[in-house]
C-alpha cells in the first residue's frame, strides 16, 4: 500500500523558505497530496478488486464486464426507496418500463482517477504563478539570516545590504505584492469552481452531497435513503444487445457490481467537507486581505505583531514611510529570519528612513 502513495513524498518536503502563507499551503500542498493520494487509490486495483463484475447469462463475464464498463451502467431512480428483497433487488435496481420509468446512467466512475488528477493540477496552478512570478526575491534577501548562529560580521554585512535594498526600492514592489493578492484570488475561484465543476461532473449531485450524508445518518433506520447509494450505487444494471441466430436482435439484462464505488462515495464525501471549509478559509483570507490593502493602521499592528522585540516607535516610522509592497516584503521576510536578528534589521531600516525623512 505504501508502494501507492510514495510517488507523492516529495510535496511533503518542507521548504526552506516560506513565500506565502498557511491558508496558501493548504491548496497546492494539502489539497495536492490528498487529491493525487486518492486518484492513487482509485487505480490501484489490487487493493479494490475488478472495478467492475456482471452477471447475465448466455454473454461470457469478461465481454459484459468490458461492455458495461465503456458503455456505463444504470439505475432507476424511483426504485432507490423500498424494502430490499421485496420491492428492489437492490437500491435503484428494479424492473422498470421503457419509456415510463426515469432511467439514470452512471459514466462518471471511468473518469474519477483522471478527474481527480486533473483537479491537483489545478490546485498548483496559483502556487506554479507565484513562483515564477516571486522569483527567488524572498530566498534571495534572506541571506541565511534564518540561521540564528551567524557570525557578527557577516549578518551586519548583510542586514546593511538588506537596509539598503529597502531604501534603494522604497515605493517601487506594489507589483510584487499585488501579484501574490491576484494568486490568492485565484485560489479562492479555483476552489469554489472546483465545486460546480464536480457538480457538474457528477449530475449536479455534489453540492448537496456532503449535508445529504449527513442528514441521512440523523434519520431513523425506518426513514434512511441513502444519498451515497443513488450518487455511488454499489449494484447497477446493464443492457447488453446481440444477434439471435434467426438475425433478431436479443437483448440481456444483467446485474453489475461496483466495488469502486465503496470507495468512490468515501472520497467525495470527504471532498465535500474539505472544499467547502478550504473555500471558507480563502474567502476570509480574502476579507483580510482587503483589510490589509485599505488599512494601514492594520500593516502597522500586523508588522508590530510580527516584530514583537522591536519598539512601537521604530514600526509607526517603517509603516509611515512604506506602501503595501514594502511592507509586504518586509513581512514576509518576518517569517524566514530569526526574530533578533529581525528586530535589529528593523531597528536599522527605521533608522535610514527616519534619516531619508529628515533629509
Amino acid at each position: 500500500m505504501f508502494d501507492v502513495f510514495g510517488s507523492v513524498k516529495g510535496l511533503l518536503k518542507l521548504d526552506s523558505v516560506c513565500i506565502d502563507n498557511n491558508v496558501f499551503r493548504l491548496h497546492y500542498k494539502a489539497t495536492v497530496i490528498i487529491l493525487i493520494a486518492f486518484s492513487l487509490l482509485v487505480t490501484s486495483r489490487q487493493y479494490i478488486g475488478d472495478p467492475i463484475d456482471c452477471i447475465v447469462d448466455e454473454i461470457p463475464p469478461n465481454v459484459m464486464d468490458t461492455y458495461c464498463w465503456i458503455y456505463s451502467t444504470f439505475t432507476i431512480p424511483n426504485r432507490l426507496k423500498g424494502v430490499i428483497g421485496r420491492d428492489a433487488a437492490h437500491p435503484g435496481v428494479g424492473n422498470h418500463v421503457e419509456g415510463v420509468d426515469e432511467v439514470k446512467y452512471h459514466k462518471y466512475y471511468q473518469w474519477v482517477c483522471f478527474v481527480l488528477f486533473f483537479q491537483a493540477i489545478l490546485f498548483y496552478v496559483p502556487r506554479y504563478l507565484w513562483k515564477t512570478w516571486e522569483g527567488g526575491r524572498i530566498k534571495m534577501l534572506v541571506l541565511d539570516l534564518n540561521c540564528p548562529v551567524v557570525s557578527e560580521e557577516c549578518k551586519n554585512d548583510r542586514k546593511k545590504l538588506l537596509v539598503d535594498y529597502f531604501a534603494t526600492n522604497l515605493r517601487t514592489q506594489n507589483f510584487y505584492a499585488i501579484r501574490f493578492f491576484i494568486c490568492e484570488a485565484l485560489n479562492f475561484v479555483n476552489v469554489v469552481g472546483q465545486i460546480y465543476f464536480m457538480d457538474l461532473f457528477l449530475d449536479g449531485e455534489f453540492t448537496t452531497y456532503g449535508s445529504e450524508v449527513v442528514k441521512f445518518t440523523e434519520m431513523e433506520p425506518e426513514d434512511r435513503y441513502d444519498p451515497m447509494a443513488r450518487v455511488f450505487p454499489k449494484v447497477t444494471k446493464c443492457t447488453f444487445h446481440k444477434y439471435g441466430p434467426s438475425g433478431s436482435v436479443q437483448k440481456f439484462d444483467g446485474l453489475c457490481v461496483l466495488p469502486l464505488n465503496i470507495v468512490n462515495e468515501k472520497i467525495y464525501v470527504f471532498l465535500w467537507f474539505w472544499f467547502v471549509i478550504l473555500s471558507v478559509l480563502t474567502g476570509l483570507t480574502l476579507v483580510y486581505r482587503a483589510l490589509v490593502v485599505m488599512g494601514p493602521q492594520v500593516r502597522m499592528h500586523l508588522l508590530r505583531a510580527r516584530s514583537r522585540l522591536a519598539p512601537q516607535e521604530q514600526i509607526e516610522i517603517i509603516s509611515r514611510k512604506c506602501q503595501i509592497g514594502d511592507w509586504f516584503v518586509l513581512y514576509q521576510l518576518g517569517k524566514n529570519i530569526d526574530p533578533l536578528i529581525y528586530k535589529e534589521l528593523v531597528a536599522e531600516l527605521a533608522k535610514k528612513l527616519e534619516g531619508k525623512e529628515t533629509v
